[in-house]
């Protein structure tokens, strides 16, 4: 077995326009200050790295992780889950994303899906220049407004669905297993791979791509209603990266796992900050270790309710308290006999 990394944070929902949190060496000193070990790098963020550079120049991915490890820190992985959502989108998703993707490819669903292609595959090697084995992304969506099955669906239309999903991901999984890298798709409503048998469904298609992984997020299990530790039995194997994300699901007689078109704080589920939800976050760990995850715990902080920079504060030592050092001997040694053959023999009467 081997221990668990971190604390690490996902850097997303704290990069700021005001200073700390305005430059990847000020949010670093920050968050190493806070606990952390490890930084999640949004790929799309300018702020923070300019991915086609980190992609093209080695020496500027040197100078990145430089900046990083001066802070007593490592880069984790980097992400782009914004460029992901859109390698797939249905034209009913298309304005809503535009802000996604550069100005000039507005409204442009082919074009956006090039765009977030290209920028998948600079993700690739940037990964590799930076010394990172696992990337953090979407699927994006092309089912998504057929998640519930009314209208009832056209037969084959999943089908058809996940295989040209399937079509537009494998150049970008072949580019990742060039580089070595794995592609961890965070199954998060809103994407077409959002629970095990949607993952299942697309692995098929992609004829079980070894590059096709999974970003383990138990909030958005929660959410769906989903046992999150079976889940983990089921797809060990694949979780390659882990966000430890909180939750809770209160459902009432007025609304449950839709919400009513309700906002964050009014709804029966929601996110929350690490300790304040439902997440048996113990028996995660403890799972995780059983079967040998060897990857970061990565905080993404989301919540309706607390301050981020408290969330942040408190991330890093409940992870850390949570983190198992997995042991290198049974606990009954102690009552060890030893290894003899013929002991064994003479114990079976053989």
């Amino acid at each position: 077995m081997k221990t668990i990394k971190g604390p690490a944070v996902f850097l997303a929902q704290f990069a700021d326009d005001k200073a700390p949190f305005n430059s990847l060496k000020s949010i670093c000193e920050w968050m190493s200050a806070a606990g952390y070990k490890g930084v999640q790098i949004p790929s799309w963020d300018g702020r923070l790295i300019d991915l086609q550079k980190a992609a093209e120049s080695k020496t500027y991915a040197d100078e990145i992780k430089g900046i990083v490890n001066a802070t007593g820190m490592q880069i984790t992985e980097l992400s782009s889950h914004l460029q992901g959502q859109l390698v797939a989108t249905h034209p009913a998703y298309n304005e809503l994303f535009d802000g996604f993707a550069p100005a000039n490819l507005a409204g442009n669903l082919k074009a956006k899906s090039e765009w977030a292609t290209q920028q998948l595959k600079f993700a690739a090697k940037a990964s590799s220049n930076l010394g990172l084995n696992a990337h953090a992304t979407f699927s994006g969506a092309l089912m998504w407004q057929t998640v519930y099955p009314w209208p009832q669906r056209p037969a084959g239309l999943v089908d058809t669905g996940f295989t040209e999903l399937a079509k537009r991901w494998m150049p970008i999984l072949d580019t990742f297993e060039e580089y070595g890298v794995d592609v961890c798709y965070e199954l998060h409503p809103g994407e077409d791979l959002h629970d095990g048998i949607t993952f299942e469904m697309f692995l098929e298609k992609v004829n079980n791509h070894k590059r096709a992984n999974i970003l383990y997020d138990p909030s958005h299990f929660v959410l769906q209603c989903l046992d999150y530790l079976q889940f983990i039995d089921f797809y060990h194997e694949r979780i390659k990266m882990f966000h430890v994300k909180d939750a809770e699901f209160n459902p009432t007689g007025k609304q449950g796992v839709y919400g009513g078109y309700q906002g964050w704080v009014q709804r029966a589920g929601r996110f929350r900050s690490l300790g304040d939800g439902q997440v048996d976050f113990s028996g995660i760990f403890s799972k995780l270790s059983q079967y040998d995850y060897s990857g970061w715990a990565v905080l993404e902080w989301e919540c309706a309710i607390k301050h981020p920079e408290q969330g942040a504060l408190e991330g890093a030592p409940f992870i850390a308290d949570h983190i198992i050092r997995v042991t290198e001997k049974a606990f009954d040694d102690f009552a060890s006999a030893g290894a003899d053959e013929a002991f064994n023999k003479k114990i079976l009467g053989i």
